[in-house]
């Protein structure tokens, strides 16, 4: 889900940049020495998951994880998927510097709405049943919010790309599905081999 270069107007570009630093500082700010290794291996996941790109207009639509990395990491997410998107665009011209900030804010932050959407359901519906939902609508919330995201950055740069916009969004809908899929089977796995790793996150 990059936005090309050359394609968002210098405020939106600004704006993305002074969130997405706001959001890794505090990521970094709490992330726990111990959790490194964590944050390393989800970011290399989130780096290769998204080397695959089907084009929809200025942007692109792909598997994201986003949201299992929001489910695992909560705030964590902004450094780790900043550094995945900053690599992908020196090594592979994916997205862009320039836009690198917007990037990274419309995947990091719907990450980490995904964890406090994962963390509220599975505190209310305690057990394996409601785990695997909360991980679910986390994953499927990663991807949503950051098509709702990446489609406001289009359209607050110009009116002619609310078609652009509307079309990201739904070629995502099915991203959605699949997401929410791969992120409750994800955590299903770990909740049996490394609890830690969710206790981690603040469940």
């Amino acid at each position: 889900m990059h936005i090309a270069e050359g394609v968002l107007s210098p405020a939106v570009l600004g704006a993305g940049a002074v969130l997405t630093v706001i959001g890794t500082a505090v990521g970094l700010r709490g992330l726990e020495y111990d959790r490194l290794m964590t944050v390393a291996i989800l970011a290399a996941a989130f780096f290769v998951a998204s080397l695959i790109h089907v084009p929809v207009g200025p942007a692109s639509a792909h598997l994201i994880l986003n949201g299992l990395l929001g489910v695992l990491l909560g705030w964590a997410a902004f450094p780790a998927i900043l550094a995945a998107l900053a690599l992908q665009a020196l090594l592979f011209q994916y997205g862009g510097l320039t836009v690198l900030g917007v990037n990274a804010f419309t995947m990091s932050f719907s990450g980490v709405l995904a964890w406090y959407c994962y963390r509220a359901i599975a505190r209310a519906w305690p057990g394996r049943n409601g785990l695997r939902v909360a991980a679910f609508c986390g994953g499927a919330l990663g991807v949503a919010g950051a098509g709702i995201f990446t489609a406001l950055a289009l359209a607050f740069t110009n009116e002619g790309f609310l078609a652009a916009a509307q079309l990201l969004l739904l070629a995502h809908v099915p991203v959605m599905l699949v997401e929410g899929l791969i992120t409750m089977f994800t955590v299903s796995f770990i909740a049996r081999v490394r609890p830690e790793l969710l206790r981690a996150s603040g469940v």
